[in-house]
């Protein structure tokens, strides 16, 4: 089922909500000068190959901030149908070669590459068909899916019920539960930009 673990791992950075709890488009606020969905697929390019962005809400002003970069970009027509839309429409989009897929949020950017490289890694090694991360009790991106799981997760459209069926042959990883901080609502900058202070 893992296909060949040695093969090419893509990205899936889904940068297509619509940021409504924000107010304004939080992917492209900044930090550290920085737009945060560059933030994202800058982290995505630096391990992964193919990197396709699944955009969305304000495609084009999302798309220009990932000038330079060597990502694609695709635009979810659907995006506000759901996350699971955008999922559907970037495992679409892979290349026929790519063996697995490791599919990121843009609004977590306290993930870092050195996480996605574990997650990689562990794919490479573990033969197991997934690799799902934990944040102490909580399971969120970034994720791993083998090739043979794509058909199940475009047909389920999201990886909560992939993540369910095949948890017992998944391979775990448990990051820091600051790591999962998002952005969701203003003060979530401030804060983020407090954690990646006391990392500096």
């Amino acid at each position: 089922m893992t296909g060949d673990p040695a093969g090419p791992v893509a990205g899936l950075v889904l940068a297509a909500g619509s940021s409504i709890r924000m107010g304004r488009n939080k992917l492209l606020l900044t930090l550290k000068g920085e737009a945060i969905v560059r933030r994202a697929a800058r982290l995505a390019v630096a391990v992964l190959d193919p990197v396709i962005v699944v955009l969305g809400h304000e495609a084009e002003q999302v798309r220009q901030e990932l000038v330079g970069l060597p990502c694609r970009t695709i635009v979810n027509p659907g995006h506000d149908s759901g996350i699971h839309s955008s999922v559907q429409a970037g495992i679409a989009a892979l290349p026929a070669d790519a063996e697995a897929v490791v599919v990121l949020l843009a609004d977590m950017p306290l993930v870092t590459s050195a996480m996605i490289t574990r997650i990689v890694e562990t794919f490479r090694t573990s033969g197991a068909p997934l690799v799902i991360s934990e944040y102490g009790d909580a399971v969120a991106p970034p994720h791993l899916y083998g090739r043979a799981l794509f058909p199940e997760l475009v047909e389920s459209g999201g990886g909560r019920q992939v993540i369910r069926r095949y948890r017992a042959r998944a391979a775990v990883l448990s990051w820091p539960a600051p790591a999962l901080t998002d952005l969701d609502v203003p003060a979530d900058l401030e804060l983020i930009e407090a954690l990646l202070a006391e990392e500096a």
